[in-house]
């Protein structure tokens, strides 16, 4: 079956760096996008990056741009997402999906808080 499982998350401090990891099984993976989204306390999940199957074309959202760098290692069903200059709003829950089968694929995700 399926399955995504998200790594890395912890505590952090405000300029600090974290990278997330999202191990893959249960499919090809290297035939298929993946996406990072987050979730605040109280907030809607949100968008935060994406990169094409071959990792050719990554796209983040506007608020994170240069701050946040999405990779993946297709040999190793991996995806990675660096995250540098952490700020306070950056806490969340972190989640790694895939759009596969007109069906959406979730990890667990992993939690990232950044506090002082």
């Amino acid at each position: 079956q399926v399955q995504l499982v998200e790594s890395g998350g912890g505590l952090v401090q405000p300029g600090g760096s974290l990278r997330l990891s999202c191990a893959a099984s249960g499919f090809t993976f290297s035939m298929y996008a993946v996406r990072w989204y987050r979730q605040a306390p109280g907030k809607e999940r949100e968008f935060v990056a994406f990169i094409s199957s071959a990792g050719d074309v990554t796209k983040y959202a506007d608020s994170l741009k240069g701050r946040f760098t999405m990779s993946r290692d297709n040999a190793k069903n991996m995806a990675s997402l660096q995250m540098n200059s952490l700020k306070p709003e950056d806490t969340a829950v972190y989640y790694c999906n895939v759009w596969m089968s007109l069906q959406n694929y979730w990890g667990q995700g992993t939690q990232v808080t950044v506090s002082s």
